[in-house]
C-alpha cells in the first residue's frame, strides 16, 4: 500500500491552477519534487498536508482520506516542514523539545537526543539565536523524533552549506532504511536528488510532467547534439526544448522518437538538471549568436 497517493488533484487561484497532479510513494522510499518556483510545488504538498482546500480528486495517506484525518491523527502520522518556519522564537531549544514531547505520543527521547548531537545544536540557545542552518537542523530533529511515517519537507537543504547539506541527506536516508518510512522533499539543489532520491516528480505549470524512478526519469528522454544544419531536418513536434546557435543545435526528445532521428546526429542519456533546462525553455526560436 502506498505511504501516500495524490489522485487528479485540482486546485484553482486566480493566477495558478492545479491540474490533474498524480502520483504516489511507497515506504522505504525518497520522492524528489522538483520544478521552477511557483511551479505548484509547494500548494501541491500544504494540499497534502491538508493546509490548503483541494478543488477536486483524492490524496490518501497511509491508505485513508486526508480530509478523514483529524488534526492531532495527521501531526502524529505525517510530519510536514515548511520553509520559513519559525516555533517559540524565543524558548530555549531545551524547553521547545520538552513541550514537543508531550504533544507527541511516539516521541522518541533517544532518537531526539542523538540527532542534537550529531548537528551539534547547544540545547541552551534560544531558537531566534540559531543561524538559519541550525534551525533547519533542529526543525528536522523534531519532524524525525516522534515516528512519523511519512517526512513531507519543502526545500530543507536551501541555503545550506555542502557539509551540512550532505549530514542531513545522511539522515534522511538512515529514516528510511527500515522500510517503514518515506520521504518527500522539494528541492532545487539537482546534487541532492542524484545523491540519495529513489523516484522523481517534475511539476511544471501546474502539471506532473513525469514522475517515475529516478533512473526510469532520466532513460524517458534523451539529449542530443548536432549541427544546426542537421537540427533543422527534425520535426518540431519531436522537440521537447532546444538550445541552438549559428552552427549548433541541441535539443530534449523522448527515447521512443531517438529512431526517427537523422543519420550521425549525437545521442546521450541527460541527467536530471539538463531535463528540467530543456523542458522549461521549451521550443521557442531564440539563438545564441
Amino acid at each position: 500500500m502506498p505511504i501516500l497517493e495524490v489522485k487528479h488533484l485540482y486546485k484553482s487561484y486566480p493566477t495558478f491552477e492545479l491540474k490533474d497532479v498524480n502520483f504516489s510513494l511507497e515506504p522505504g522510499y525518497i520522492m524528489g519534487f522538483i520544478g521552477k518556483n511557483g511551479a505548484g510545488k509547494t500548494t501541491t504538498i500544504k494540499s497534502i498536508y491538508n493546509l490548503v482546500k483541494k478543488d477536486s480528486g483524492e490524496i490518501y495517506l497511509l491508505g485513508k482520506k486526508v480530509e478523514d484525518y483529524s488534526e492531532i491523527e495527521l501531526k502524529q502520522s505525517v510530519a510536514l516542514m515548511l520553509g520559513g518556519m519559525n516555533i517559540y522564537s524565543n524558548s530555549k531549544i531545551e524547553v521547545i523539545g520538552e513541550v514537543v514531547s508531550k504533544f507527541y505520543k511516539n516521541f522518541n527521547k533517544g532518537i531526539y537526543e542523538s540527532l542534537l548531537k550529531k548537528f551539534n545544536l547547544d540545547k541552551s540557545k534560544k531558537f531566534k539565536e540559531l543561524s538559519n542552518g541550525m534551525k533547519t537542523k533542529f526543525l528536522l530533529t523534531l519532524s524525525m523524533s516522534f515516528d512519523a511515517k511519512l517526512l513531507i519537507l519543502d526545500e530543507p537543504t536551501s541555503g545550506l552549506d555542502p557539509f551540512s547539506r550532505d549530514e542531513i541527506l545522511e539522515v534522511f536516508q538512515k529514516y528510511i532504511e527500515d522500510g517503514k518510512h518515506s520521504i518527500l522533499f522539494s528541492t532545487q539543489i539537482i546534487s541532492d536528488l542524484e545523491q540519495i532520491a529513489d523516484y522523481i516528480t517534475y511539476i511544471k505549470d501546474g502539471k506532473i510532467v513525469l514522475s517515475d524512478e529516478k533512473e526510469k526519469f532520466c532513460d524517458f528522454y534523451r539529449l542530443i547534439n548536432c549541427s544546426k544544419e542537421d537540427g533543422e531536418k527534425i520535426p518540431v513536434s519531436m522537440l521537447l526544448g532546444k538550445r541552438e546557435s549559428d552552427f549548433s543545435f541541441q535539443a530534449l526528445i523522448k527515447k521512443e522518437d531517438e529512431h526517427k532521428l537523422p543519420y550521425g546526429v549525437e545521442v546521450i542519456l541527460p541527467t536530471i538538471e539538463q531535463i528540467m533546462i530543456m523542458i522549461e525553455r521549451g521550443v521557442k526560436n531564440e539563438s545564441i549568436n
